[in-house]
């Protein structure tokens, strides 16, 4: 184990996913291999990955872009478009809308109403954009729409059920946008952050259909605010939506990266789901009984939030929930990690943690216990020393997790990218 750092050799096969999907790469490389029509285009970028596509898009279409609006999270902007006067920039909040979300949905609907009749639309839609961009339903203001995402993201509920209901309270989600086209063309091109890559799901649909099937268990004071019905598209014609990146694409990254390694790589055989804690412990068992090799594996898990919850996000909590059961290994290591830089309310992506981790945690003071059951496993991480910082990252593709095991021997060509960091 002299001869090679496993933190860094994690930490630089997950920028190779990263950099596998990232938006600007994704959107410049599905535009050259299906090269559009000429323009004009009129161009809406929307999500966490909004100013990495629109970089992208501009490398193929150029001048053929006549407009366009861009909406992103705060601090998901670099400048790069800064000084180009056919761009209007906007930033909103997310993952609880604010006002900025309320004004961006009003920006949007006039940038459509002003593109000319016979301009094409371009969107490009990451994720974030669910809580980016709104325009709610009659009787539903930003209180009420702050309320229903406190419940949703407390309640651990699935992302479909979550967009379920997002929809219901919107005008513009669930394919309510398309009544606002007026017969333009138009064309979406998404980096999927949903299971199954569905373009309902994508954003909550912004151009696609209503998610089926009936929104059930909730609360009654939002149930009874809730539209009957999904959106009537009733002869609207059909938005083409294209997937540039995924989940699926950072994995097969990962999994080529990790193999350069000369270690045997497993895939985790299932998207991983469900409760974070216990995830994390069902990966860190797997991982610490297995052969030596890489187990990879993503998906987006959930965490019951507990009243006043702590510091840090699904992914912090998944991996020192992992980390109570790696205490005391010497040689295994865990990462898991948001794709796009962030780990819920937090700035940090997630954790990479060790069988050092927990006693580190303690040293200062902490207990994991006390930190899972209080969701606040960000501060336990913080003073273990194990917390990923990346900043933006150009993507959204859900989560990734990789975990290493060495047992005593590393093969010989192991450690050929351990400079790279992430940091």
């Amino acid at each position: 184990m002299a001869d090679i750092d496993p933190r860094q050799l994690l930490l630089s096969i997950y920028r190779k996913a990263l950099a596998a999907v990232e938006g600007g790469h994704a959107v410049e490389r599905w535009l050259r291999t299906h090269p559009p029509d000429t323009g004009p285009w009129h161009l809406v970028a929307v999500g966490k990955a909004a100013e990495a596509m629109t970089i992208g898009a501009l490398a193929v279409l150029g001048d053929a872009v006549h407009s366009g609006l861009v909406i992103t999270k705060s601090g998901h902007l670099s400048g790069a478009l800064g000084n180009d006067g056919r761009f209007a920039m906007m930033y909103a909040e997310h993952p609880w809308p604010g006002e900025g979300s309320l004004q961006a949905g009003d920006a949007l609907l006039d940038f459509i109403e002003t593109a000319p009749v016979d301009g094409r639309l371009l969107f490009l839609i990451s994720g974030g954009a669910s809580s980016l961009v709104e325009v709610p339903v009659a009787g539903v203001d930003l209180a009420f729409l702050r309320r229903a995402t406190d419940w949703l993201l407390a309640s651990g509920q699935p992302i479909d059920e979550v967009n379920r209901v997002r929809q219901r309270l919107s005008r513009i989600k669930g394919g309510g946008l398309r009544r606002q086209l007026g017969g333009r063309d138009a064309l979406a091109l998404v980096v999927s952050d949903v299971p199954g890559d569905d373009p309902r799901a994508i954003g909550s649909g912004l151009l696609a259909e209503p998610l089926p099937g009936s929104v059930g268990g909730l609360p009654d004071w939002l149930a009874e605010r809730l539209a009957s019905t999904p959106a009537d598209l009733a002869g609207l014609p059909a938005v083409p939506h294209y997937l540039v990146a995924s989940l699926q694409h950072a994995l097969d990254a990962a999994r080529r990266a990790a193999l350069e390694t000369g270690y045997p790589v497993s895939m985790w055989p299932h998207l991983l789901a469900g409760d974070a804690g216990l995830a994390g412990r069902e990966i860190a068992t797997s991982l610490r009984h297995a052969p030596p090799g890489f187990l990879i594996g993503g998906g987006e898990t959930t965490v019951m939030l507990p009243d006043a919850p702590g510091h840090g996000g699904r992914n912090q909590h998944f991996a020192l929930a992992a980390a109570t059961v790696l205490d005391g290994q010497d040689d295994c290591w865990l990462l898991a990690a948001g794709t796009d830089g962030t780990d819920g309310p937090t700035s940090d992506a997630g954790a990479l943690v060790d069988g050092g981790s927990i006693e580190r945690g303690c040293a200062g003071g902490l207990d994991p216990d006390v930190a899972l059951e209080r969701a606040d496993a960000g501060s336990f991480l913080a003073v273990s020393g194990d917390l990923i910082s990346t900043g933006p990252t150009g993507t959204n593709v859900m989560d990734l997790v990789i975990g290493l095991c060495v047992g005593s021997v590393m093969p010989a060509n192991a450690g050929s990218d351990q400079k790279e960091s992430v940091e």
